[in-house]
């Protein structure tokens, strides 16, 4: 027997055991009524249970435990809130337990009762020194439940990443625009350099560049001259504009740039530079005012990708990976798998975050219908459930994938899982 409490609390649940001519230890028929729900806060493990016992029919709490003593080693004697324990079930009884009151409680021993099959497939999932679990097990799961439990984690992740929208939400005093804003700056950082991004959008906040929508040269000062890259001397006419530019906005809003040591530039291909990225982050501002309420308005994906197309960034980075060093042609769009990489963890994240706060199912079935438009990512995680047989269609496949193997893989919570409660079921 190699098994934790969980295991039982699975069985219980799920009637998962011999349960023809139920006793009790001490010899009285047993009848399950009601396995009552599952509790996964402090006390009893199950609530509203009804079981009948001889010939009275009892309804409260029922307690799991590997061995009857260990109620014992929990202190459950000392702590009122086991009282209502109608009955305890084990896996092997070695103690007979007493009720504050002296009374004794009734026991339901399961040792005899769990085939040896079910518990060498829970061995199996959880003994696996695999990437994940079910790895050799879930190619065989119906799409349909698995499918059907991504939902359920690509939901559990929204909700996660709404906590944080929320909390920036409330700091800018319920401004969804600059919210959205300081999100979308970070996700142009594309993990490597979101914190120097982030901290861009919260030196240089969206109104100050709304005052110079009318020139380009003074929004491309200010993201440049922010993320602290105008400090060296220049020969090119174009930084050289861009440095005396920002000296006086700088001046005029007390700005405090951003230490040039937090952007990161190994290991990277030049195409994602983050002066790249800073040149098209400012060609975005330049071309779009109020994206937040654009977006809202906006239901196909084509036409919110175009938000991200062609846009008006300086000729210069057309020949410059950097300031002072020239290349022979540079892409200066954003490529579609980039835009897309936007679409899924900013646009949708805030159609879903906008609907919860505002009690709108009409945004959340939006974000959903966003994600089952756009592709599947493609990173090494998605792919090892690809190479055991799960099928990622979309986006909103390849998320919950992603909650599914931080929140149940990664902890071996199975028995939480309906992928994993699926396969234990299987014959």
């Amino acid at each position: 027997m190699n098994f934790p409490e969980d295991f039982l609390h699975y069985i219980w649940q799920f009637r998962s055991f011999d349960y023809n001519d139920l006793q009790t230890t001490s010899g009285e028929a047993l009848k399950i009524i009601n396995p009552g729900l599952l509790n996964k806060n402090a006390g009893p493990d199950f609530f509203h249970a009804k079981i009948e016992i001889g010939d009275t029919i009892w309804a409260g709490n029922v307690e799991i435990h590997i061995k009857s003593s260990d109620w014992l080693k929990h202190y459950h004697q000392k702590d009122s809130s086991y009282e209502n324990v109608i009955l305890h079930v084990v896996y092997e009884h070695d103690a007979e337990i007493k009720r504050m009151d002296n009374t004794v409680l009734p026991v339901l021993e399961l040792k005899k009762r769990i085939s040896a099959d079910l518990i060498k497939k829970y061995e199996n999932l959880f003994l696996t020194l695999t990437d994940f679990p079910c790895v050799a097990q879930i190619g065989r799961v119906d799409q349909l439940v698995i499918d059907s439990f991504l939902s359920r984690t690509l939901i559990e992740r929204f909700e996660q990443k709404t906590h944080a929208v929320t909390e920036c939400l409330n700091e800018l005093k319920g401004n969804w625009d600059e919210t959205f804003y300081r999100f979308l700056a970070r996700n142009f950082g594309f993990k490597i350099n979101a914190l120097p991004f982030e901290l861009l959008a919260k030196a240089v906040p969206q109104h100050i560049y709304a005052k110079h929508k009318n020139n380009p040269h003074q929004i491309e000062a200010l993201v440049f001259g922010v993320a602290g890259f105008l400090t060296d001397q220049f020969v090119e006419e174009y930084p050289k504009k861009l440095k005396a530019e920002f000296q006086f906005l700088k001046k005029k809003y007390n700005i405090k740039p951003v230490e040039i040591s937090v952007w990161k530039f190994m290991r990277m291909r030049p195409q994602n530079f983050p002066t790249i990225r800073l040149a098209q982050f400012a060609a975005l501002i330049i071309k779009a005012n109020h994206l937040f309420s654009k977006i809202m308005e906006i239901n196909e994906v084509d036409r919110l990708r175009s938000l991200f197309e062609n846009l008006p960034v300086n000729d210069y980075w057309k020949t410059h990976y950097h300031f002072k060093k020239e290349a022979s042609s540079v892409n200066t769009q954003i490529g579609k798998t980039s835009v897309d990489n936007i679409l899924l963890n900013t646009v949708t994240l805030f159609l879903f975050s906008y609907g919860k706060h505002t009690d709108t199912r009409f945004y959340i079935n939006r974000a959903v219908k966003l994600l089952e438009t756009l592709p599947a990512e493609k990173n090494a995680i998605i792919d090892k459930y690809v190479a055991a047989g799960v099928d990622v269609r979309h986006a909103f496949t390849s998320q919950g994938i992603l909650q599914l193997k931080k929140q149940y893989c990664d902890t071996k919570k199975c028995l939480s899982c309906g992928i994993g409660i699926k396969i234990l079921k299987q014959a």
